[in-house]
């Protein structure tokens, strides 16, 4: 079953406080399919967050899959929530897509710790350099 933002957009919103948007946050990171743990790599890791991150990106027909993965919960969810806006798209795409404001249509941010928003940044910009050497 793939991973929808929308999902998480719904559960975020019926969440009655932060402790239930969390949880909802961790709870969509656990769906993410298992990455390949020789996949995680200095090369697929993001920099700059406070968690370990990584991200791959598998070009498919077209359009990019992701494999992307995190040591901690929460951060783990917000990769999940940026690779479900992405995953399946083609290069064009993903770099229309406007994942920041889709992030902030459901207030990320806010809930999140200065550590780990500092890493959202990073984490967008991995899947948008994969697009763009793609469509090189």
């Amino acid at each position: 079953m793939p991973l929808l933002f929308s999902d998480l957009a719904d559960e975020w919103e019926a969440a009655l406080d932060t402790d239930d948007r969390y949880r909802a946050l961790i709870d969509f990171g656990r769906r993410l399919p298992p990455m390949d743990a020789a996949l995680k790599t200095a090369a697929t890791k993001v920099p700059g967050c406070s968690a370990d991150v990584w991200v791959y990106p598998l070009e498919e027909g077209g359009v990019l899959r992701f494999q992307a993965d995190s040591n901690a919960d929460i951060t783990r969810g917000v990769v999940a929530a940026i690779v479900s806006l992405v995953d399946g798209r083609t290069p064009a795409e993903i770099l229309a897509a406007p994942i920041e404001a889709e992030l902030e249509s459901i207030g990320l941010k806010r809930h999140l710790s200065a550590n780990r928003t500092q890493g959202v940044p990073n984490m967008i910009a991995r899947v948008r350099e994969a697009a763009q050497r793609l469509a090189a």
